[in-house]
């Protein structure tokens, strides 16, 4: 299934910005950045409890917030892309 991860963390201090590091590299670990802060990941369901649990224990609650959303397996026909950044398919192998 495609999920959608976006995040906004709080980097007005040093904490913050190793939080968005590291929010930012389990993201980088299981999907493809689309935007600065939005990832494409194609996730089993057992895949998905792993990458909300890492994500929610980076963070802090009180001061970022991170959006999860479930395309489901039918999300080519849900996805519409428009502009100079070129598309990708989320099929395709990720090259780390």
């Amino acid at each position: 299934m495609l999920v959608l991860i976006t995040y906004d963390v709080n980097t007005q201090d040093a904490q913050g910005s190793r939080r968005l590091r590291k929010v930012a590299k389990v993201c980088v670990n299981y999907g493809q950045r689309v935007q600065n802060s939005v990832f494409e990941c194609l996730l089993s369901p057992a895949e998905l409890c792993i990458v909300k649990s890492q994500l929610l224990k980076a963070m802090d609650e009180q001061k970022d917030s991170l959006r999860i959303y479930n395309l489901g397996s039918s999300y080519k026909t849900r996805i519409e892309h428009y502009g100079a950044k070129q598309t990708y398919s989320p099929e395709d192998p990720i090259i780390i």
